[in-house]
């Protein structure tokens, strides 16, 4: 038993020990092309059968140690390997490109171990996770997985509605790059909150294919190919897309993700796609960012269950309900049989005045208007990023203050108002320059007057985007999925903005290439008020 397993076991409240662990380090495994990728074996110390967990990561294999070896502790083969070009482990580093491939090889090279019995388990978050949908209709009749805030298709996720996902691809570099070069300085540079700084540096280079250069102070090959062959490139991303993989002969799945997920959408995609084919997928979701500290231990306690029902047919522990969510507001976990839980009870709110927001009363007239400028672009602000600090539910008074931002404004709320899953914000706009992004946002006031984001959505405008007969867009912007409830005495806020810098990379209102674009041209936006609405997903918990 180590520290790190130690002290896993009591972060998750995990079960005793069952055995101690014979570990075998750095062993070479051929790839297809002989690539030579390195790769852990953890075993229980005990005679008899049993299953195998696989891991297959870019992050380096030391990190996730104490991972393999609490489940090791508890009656599990687990194999970690270094993905190709990251770590010790041969070959490029080319995102996503080779771990069908290289997946599929390792999974024959466990088959053909003394010590498999046929009983297999994948799990891990994010890169992990995609990791496993990649081989995920190569599996043995008993299987398992547990996918965490990650997804099957990864391009929504680079390029949301049209952006492209600058703070996740500039911070993940340095990730990827620091972890290779320098493990233990990269580790404390995500504590101390160096990595969103130099991405806010980074973000700032014109032209972005230069931007690398910023964050780690060289070209990265990946980086520059994405930029060249990625965008707007339907052919790049066929053999990246694993979501053809998910059938009615997918093993179980257990997806957990996070509220503040910035791929918790298409998360939600997969599972009710597995759904709709007949699957009884298990579903948690607390009110986590994407590198919250329960979801980067691989939410061990879950897991374990998880693989002891599937693998051991040991459901002593499983819960009845598959479905788990947290709901903010209320603090509080609910189960349900199914997400979203049943039908909703809308309610639609519109504006009804100068910065107000009701359910009831005369639709305001007129127009909001407000001035977006790309050289100072409107900042993001917590929210559903990849970040070790300032992710989540923040204070969003410095964003509120802004004037390329508007803001409507509730009454108090005389009960709560509970919400389960996606909002959805309707409005008319024009603008000067036929080049814009719409960022919407809900908040949650409190009584004190502290306005904490809850859930938000972007779009991009082109030329392209059909105009009405006055000259604006009609747009219907979808929030990312929450749970929420606005307790009484609270009031709810809708911040609309033209961006959120550099969560999503700055409009620059013209049609230049993303990747060498350098001009720069300001814009005018109007909202039309009496078009301005949006839609809560409401529920009644009781």
């Amino acid at each position: 038993m180590s520290l790190s397993s130690l002290y896993l076991a009591w972060a998750e409240d995990l079960p005793p020990r069952l055995n101690g662990v014979r570990k075998r380090r750095g062993l070479s495994l051929a790839m297809d092309d002989g690539v030579i990728l390195k790769t852990d074996h953890y075993a229980p110390d005990t005679p008899g059968l049993h299953p195998t967990i696989l891991m297959r990561l870019p992050y380096g294999r030391r990190g996730f140690g104490g991972i393999a070896e609490a489940y090791a502790e508890r009656g599990f083969h687990v194999v970690i390997q270094a993905c190709r070009g990251t770590e010790k482990s041969g070959g490029d580093f080319d995102p996503f490109a080779n771990e069908r491939a290289d997946g599929l090889a390792t999974l024959n090279w466990i088959k053909q171990q003394d010590w498999f019995d046929g009983r297999i388990g994948l799990t891990g978050p994010s890169y992990l996770g995609y990791a496993q949908w990649a081989i995920s209709d190569a599996l043995p009749p008993t299987a398992a997985m547990a996918t965490k805030v990650t997804t099957a298709d990864f391009r929504p996720v680079v390029f949301p509605s049209g952006a492209f996902h600058l703070n996740l691809w500039l911070s993940w570099l340095q990730v990827i790059e620091g972890l290779r070069n320098n493990p233990l300085a990269t580790a404390a540079r995500m504590f101390s909150g160096d990595i969103e700084r130099r991405t806010d540096k980074a973000a700032a280079a014109l032209p972005l294919i230069e931007a690398d250069k910023v964050a780690v102070r060289h070209k990265v090959a990946f980086w520059r190919y994405w930029f060249d062959h990625a965008i707007g490139n339907d052919t790049f991303w066929i053999e990246l897309d694993h979501r053809h993989r998910l059938t009615e002969k997918t093993p179980p799945v257990h997806f957990i993700s996070g509220w503040y997920d910035f791929m918790l959408d298409p998360l939600l995609a997969d599972y009710q796609k597995l759904v709709s084919l007949g699957h009884k997928p298990y579903l948690t979701i607390g009110t986590w960012f994407h590198v919250a500290e329960e979801l980067q231990r691989d939410n061990l306690r879950e897991t374990l269950i998880w693989m002891r029902a599937c693998l051991m047919g040991d459901s002593s522990d499983l819960r009845q309900r598959p479905v788990r969510i947290h709901i903010s507001g209320l603090d509080e976990w609910h189960e349900f049989d199914a997400y979203p839980p049943g039908p909703s009870h809308p309610s639609n709110w519109h504006v009804s005045g100068e910065g107000k927001l009701s359910q009831s009363g005369q639709r305001a007239t007129g127009m909001d208007r407000y001035h977006y400028d790309p050289a100072d672009p409107t900042p993001n602000l917590g929210g559903a990023i990849f970040a070790f600090t300032g992710a989540g539910a923040v204070d969003n008074a410095p964003l509120e203050a802004r004037p390329d931002v508007l803001t409507y404004t509730s009454g108090v709320l005389t009960r709560a108002l509970t919400i389960i899953g996606q909002c959805t914000v309707t409005l008319e706009a024009r603008a000067r320059v036929p080049h814009a992004d719409f960022f919407v946002r809900l908040n949650d006031v409190d009584p004190n007057g502290i306005s904490r984001n809850i859930c938000d959505g972007f779009i991009r405008i082109t030329p392209d985007t059909p105009l009405l007969s006055n000259g604006c867009w009609r747009l219907t912007i979808p929030l990312h999925a929450t749970a929420h409830s606005f307790r009484a005495g609270h009031r709810l806020r809708l911040l609309i903005a033209s961006g959120a810098h550099p969560r999503y990379a700055r409009n620059l209102g013209t049609d230049e290439p993303i990747n060498t674009a350098t001009t720069m041209v300001d814009n005018t936006i109007e909202v039309v008020r009496s078009s301005l609405s949006i839609t809560l997903p409401g529920y009644d918990l009781d």
